[in-house]
């Protein structure tokens, strides 16, 4: 089963739950820049977090699990069952 690691940059209390694109961090690495409406309390914002990437990307809810940066505004992502080339091409505008 394959897996891939990706940093998302959370807005949370960000007025809708939504995925924003693909941008940049300081150091040029690929970031994933995602809001959810809900407050950082918790663990909301994460749990609304791996609940959008579920729904957007077609996995279940246990394929998609924070790993790191549970309380910073960067965080790193599991996803199981999907290929970094699956996951730009789903998550991209068309």
């Amino acid at each position: 089963m394959s897996a891939v690691v990706i940093a998302v940059r959370l807005t949370p209390r960000g007025g809708a739950n939504r995925i924003d694109g693909w941008g940049e961090d300081d150091q040029g690495r690929p970031v994933l820049k995602a809001r959810v409406s809900v407050p950082p309390v918790d663990g909301e914002a994460n749990a609304a977090l791996e609940k959008l990437l579920a729904r957007a990307l077609g996995l279940s809810r246990s394929s998609v699990a924070i790993t790191g940066g549970q309380t910073a505004r960067v965080k790193q992502v599991r996803l199981d069952g999907v290929t970094l080339d699956e996951v730009r091409a789903r998550l991209s505008p068309p």
